[in-house]
């Protein structure tokens, strides 16, 4: 992640100032190819302080999420909206070679927290997790890229219920790194991309927190976690 300033201006002139960037995380699934397994540790071992501390910058993260002066608030939304996906979706890319039918025959969460995927006639299915991580991440691109829903043009609108839109996306996005905490954080440590983790959570649940785009209900599978975090 990178600095951030005062701000007035369109949300692609943002992408200066917030300048998230993990791509150094492929770089290390090339170094850990060979690595299978992870150290033993204990059930919950994200909330170890040696792995806790570990992060990638010492930004404030909630005067990173805050919204710049004179930015459009949807338009601050929709551009963080894209990169939290896009940053998720390299980290659970990194992970997913560990992620298969057989680790992971259901997507859950701590606590045993299953997910189930709920397909477009309302219908739940029970799945494995890297299903689930597909479904997901297909799901929100298909979103993501309709003009009429996140507009890339200067003289459009954001939709009638935006927000609703991006909360659903911000609890799918949850639910996968609920997974990533509760499946692969040992594989995360083995490839060392833990840090970079710990990072992008902590910057997650302050900018969902500031627009309050997830229910405590949704959340509470990593409210250990998330208060360690955050306060």
């Amino acid at each position: 992640m990178g600095g951030c300033q005062s701000y007035s201006g369109s949300a692609d002139e943002a992408s200066n100032t917030l300048t998230t960037n993990y791509s150094d995380i492929s770089i290390l699934k090339l170094k850990n190819n060979n690595v299978k397994t992870a150290p033993s540790l204990e059930e919950k071992p994200y909330l170890q302080e040696c792995f806790l501390r570990e992060h990638i910058t010492d930004i404030n993260l909630l005067t990173l999420a805050a919204l710049p002066h004179n930015l459009d608030r949807h338009e601050w939304m929709a551009f963080n909206t894209i990169s939290f996906f896009q940053n998720i979706n390299l980290i659970s890319s990194a992970l997913s070679e560990f992620c298969t039918s057989t680790t992971c025959p259901t997507a859950r969460g701590p606590g045993n927290k299953v997910y189930e995927w709920t397909d477009e006639q309302g219908r739940k299915l029970k799945c494995s997790a890297p299903l689930y991580t597909d479904y997901t991440m297909s799901y929100i691109q298909e979103i993501l890229t309709d003009e009429d829903v996140f507009p890339t043009r200067a003289d459009a609108h954001f939709p009638n219920g935006f927000i609703f839109l991006v909360q659903k996306v911000f609890v799918l996005l949850f639910r996968t790194l609920a997974h990533l905490y509760s499946a692969h954080y040992r594989d995360a440590i083995t490839m060392e991309i833990h840090p970079h983790l710990n990072t992008l959570f902590t910057h997650f649940i302050t900018f969902s927190h500031a627009f309050r785009l997830l229910e405590p209900s949704e959340t509470a599978p990593l409210e250990d976690l998330i208060t360690i975090l955050t306060h």
